[in-house]
């Protein structure tokens, strides 16, 4: 492994001038912060860039990837809407809501701004300071905004202590107050839709089959319950090296097949589940998802595409497909 380099040599300054909001988030933006001129706007969020970077920086914060609203691309974001009118009480997760895709937990806002009752809202992440620049980049509180929040490793017992998957209806009462939870240990098998997206593949193999079984641990038995989100992945799973920004790093990733593997007899029984991926090809990528390329294929890098749920429910393949038309396309994928 290369030795790490100096941080001074190997942190990217910030470019405030890459800042560009498509009409749609201009829009999102500008509604929740209550912030109509663009410029004004456009400062905001660069101030409050540069104070998560001091955190730590991850190159999706460099990319204003906490200004995107990627979780209403996915395919199952439809259904998930759709879930909230049918399943009253529904509970959704965001897991690593502060991740390289958000920083900020802007996608549990966005599902929120499109109806999802706050008080059935809950996300996690290892780190609690982003969460807070996430109030202070929508101009929120935590009496405005009343999602709950846990601050923790999901891999910790602290923060998680799993259960065996369920496939009847937990003994256990349904919180009623998220916000109040200190853990998402009362949470198991009590949600209903767990948005995961872009963490997986910070994990060896090992520690991804230990993450997924926790997260099941949560999933609600009732039929169509959801985990769906998107994660680095290859056509062939295993592990590369990519070069970060201190040092060398291993990153592995799930194939289609191997992640079906995974869900569909490894962490649920056999056939207890249906699990919908499809990989995809992602020309030009941006610096968030370059590592996802293959040795001599650095012009384009890989995204698995997933739902996994408790039937009945079904993404066909033409539905993925037309995702992968309107939505991947678009720029900040």
């Amino acid at each position: 492994m290369a030795a790490p380099l100096p941080v001074a040599e190997v942190i990217p300054p910030l470019e405030p001038g890459a800042l560009e909001l498509t009409e749609e988030e201009a829009a999102f933006m500008k509604t929740l912060t209550g912030i109509q001129d663009v410029e004004e706007l456009k400062r905001h969020i660069v101030d409050v860039q540069a104070k998560a970077y001091k955190v730590y920086y991850y190159p999706c914060i460099r990319s204003f990837h906490f200004t995107k609203l990627k979780i209403s691309r996915l395919p199952a974001y439809k259904y998930l809407m759709q879930l909230k009118d049918d399943r009253p009480g529904a509970i959704l997760l965001d897991a690593g809501c502060c991740s390289d895709r958000a920083t900020v937990g802007n996608d549990l806002r966005k599902a929120v701004a499109d109806g999802w009752p706050v008080e059935n809202a809950i996300a996690t992440d290892l780190e609690a300071e982003f969460w807070k620049y996430g109030h202070e980049l929508f101009k929120s509180t935590p009496e405005t905004f009343p999602a709950g929040f846990i601050a923790g490793d999901l891999l910790s017992d602290e923060t998680l202590t799993p259960q065996t998957r369920f496939y009847t209806p937990p003994t256990t009462a349904r919180p009623s107050n998220l916000q109040s939870l200190k853990s998402l240990t009362p949470l198991n098998g009590h949600i209903s839709a767990i948005h995961a997206s872009s963490f997986f593949h910070l994990f060896d193999e090992e520690r991804q089959a230990n993450l997924a079984k926790r997260l099941a641990s949560l999933l609600s038995p009732e039929p169509g319950s959801i985990i769906f989100g998107r994660h680095g992945g290859l056509p062939e799973k295993g592990s590369r090296e990519v070069h970060s920004m201190k040092t060398d790093v291993k990153v592995f990733c799930h194939s289609p097949e191997s992640w079906k593997e995974l869900w569909d007899g490894e962490v649920f029984e056999k056939g207890s589940v249906r699990v919908n991926v499809e990989l995809k090809v992602v020309e030009r990528p941006g610096p968030g998802v370059r590592i996802f390329s293959r040795e001599g294929e650095e012009g384009k890098a890989y995204l698995l595409v997933c739902v996994i749920a408790f039937p009945d429910v079904c993404f066909p393949e033409k539905v993925l497909q037309e995702y992968y038309k309107k939505a991947m396309s678009k720029k900040g994928c």
